[in-house]
């Protein structure tokens, strides 16, 4: 039974409510429970708060001993931004892979799946799908995270994400409205600015929102992005032209608004947290995301009290923050009828391996001629610095299954303008894997690709990036991802399974 705390104003439980915070840790510490009980209505899980299923179930069991109704949001994509299976790799494809397939069914398939498994833990809110189109192939934050460059096939595909998902009970968060796919900024570092016209917005990327808002996306997330076309003063995040005017009124969205993480340096360096929090529940957010790098009771705190605040001041509507409130609440409320939604469907536990190998692009050199039966390889990975939504803690590659198949191979990571060099001199007499992500952004890396294959013709190519590059190597196959199945799917094709 929901409980909280007595004394807590309404105000204050209102301000609370709107928060979607993040903690430290595989258990819920004291002050997020007493946080909880005072009125806070969600929280925000991370790859530190999770070990295994049965602890992440566990944690959100204790969640639910505070508040039976609270929301459980994760960034969870699959692919290569997952925090389920954080240190072991994703057993689902990303959204590049499964628009590379283009099979709608199979999207469903893998979302509905995903969502079980979350459901499962215990978890009832997902910060997905992706809908940005990857309108620029310099991307540095979107690539693979984008079903594709092509408005309709991201936009048939967001809908059916959005509907396997929420078939399993879990709450889909379309993001990042309204379209981060053409910046070359990553706005965890700096605010990306998107000039182009309306005409090009709402053909290219409003679509995908439109489909997700059809098919009944129960939040959608705003992105710290500058669109002049739409707003030239403040990010989508703080514009009540854009969340109001365009999502609510033009676009006729009624569910959840969620910012992006207000840590991130295009709100937070220029606008700070507590204040990028007002403007943003006055420009018709409903709630506040934090806790991705910021993750303790004195971050809630501050942003609760610079919302009460902001209303006893005159610059927030206490008509705002309560409807803001209420619209979390009523999330909630879907989350509990939902719950056990998908409980008559059989799992299909395999449906992410299936897809990975579906995604695969393969290409053979007229002369390629596969390694000796069990020969074992050496597996070059060269590795580009990981962005912050993907993170560093996720294994990524095709070493770990190879080494597996092949006893004996041998791995390591280059980077730099020696790369190409250093893997050579270590492969020895050894095939060569030269594995990348996202040649065509990383001059060091397509020279490093070059020197293997000016010295080793045979050398096989796998890019588990946007393949952007000319397909090159004796051998080459695009996994569209970096997930752990399809670097499985692609080592069975290099070793002729």
């Amino acid at each position: 039974m929901t409980t909280l705390a007595h004394g807590t104003d309404t105000l204050t439980r209102d301000a609370l409510t709107v928060l979607q915070p993040g903690f430290p840790g595989t258990t819920a510490p004291d002050w997020l429970l007493r946080r909880v009980g005072e009125g806070l209505a969600s929280v925000g899980l991370f790859g530190r708060n999770i070990d295994s299923p049965e602890q992440l179930a566990a944690l959100t069991a204790q969640l639910r001993s505070e508040r039976d109704d609270i929301l459980v949001a994760i960034d969870e994509e699959g692919g290569d931004v997952t925090r389920l299976e954080v240190r072991t790799g994703s057993s689902f494809p990303g959204n590049h892979a499964l628009g590379a397939v283009d099979d709608i069914e199979l999207t469903r398939a893998v979302a509905l799946e995903l969502g079980r498994r979350l459901a499962e833990c215990g978890v009832n809110f997902n910060w997905a799908p992706s809908a940005d189109v990857n309108a620029n192939a310099g991307n540095p934050v979107i690539g693979v995270r984008s079903f594709g460059a092509d408005p309709g096939l991201v936009a048939r595909h967001t809908a059916a994400y959005v509907s396997g998902l929420q078939s399993a009970g879990v709450a889909a968060c379309t993001k990042h409205f309204p379209g981060h796919g053409d910046t070359a900024v990553d706005s965890h570092h700096d605010l990306p600015r998107i000039d182009v016209g309306l005409d090009v917005l709402h053909t290219r990327d409003l679509a995908p929102f439109r489909a997700a808002i059809a098919a009944g996306s129960r939040a959608v997330m705003s992105a710290h992005i500058l669109v002049p076309a739409l707003d030239p003063e403040r990010p989508a995040t703080l514009s009540r032209r854009i969340l109001t005017g365009l999502l609510r009124e033009e676009l006729g969205y009624e569910g959840l608004i969620v910012t992006d993480g207000m840590e991130m340096q295009a709100i937070s360096a220029t606008y700070g947290i507590e204040r990028g929090s007002v403007l943003a529940i006055a420009a018709g957010a409903d709630a506040i995301c934090v806790g991705g790098g910021l993750a303790d009771d004195e971050t809630v705190v501050a942003l609760s009290d610079a919302l009460v605040a902001a209303v006893r001041s005159g610059e927030l509507a206490e008509e705002r923050l309560a409807d803001a409130a209420a619209r979390v609440r009523a999330l909630a409320a879907w989350t509990s009828d939902a719950a056990g939604a998908s409980g008559g469907t059989p799992a299909d536990p395999e449906v992410g391996l299936v897809a990975a190998r579906r995604a695969l692009r393969v290409t053979r050199s007229a002369g390629y001629a596969p390694s000796a039966a069990g020969a074992p390889v050496h597996v070059a990975a060269f590795s580009p610095v990981a962005n912050i939504a993907v993170g560093d803690e996720t294994p990524w590659g095709v070493a770990a299954e190879l080494e597996r198949l092949l006893p004996g191979t041998t791995t390591d990571s280059y980077t730099g303008a020696d790369a190409g060099a250093d893997a050579l001199a270590a492969a020895g007499e050894r095939r060569i894997v030269a594995v990348v992500r996202d040649e065509h952004r990383h001059g060091w890396m397509a020279a490093a690709v070059d020197a293997l294959l000016a010295a080793r013709p045979d050398t096989v190519v796998v890019e588990m990036g946007v393949p952007q590059a000319t397909p090159r190597g004796a051998l080459y196959i695009a996994t569209h991802g970096a997930a752990r199945v399809c670097g499985a799917a692609a080592a069975e094709v290099i070793v002729g399974a």
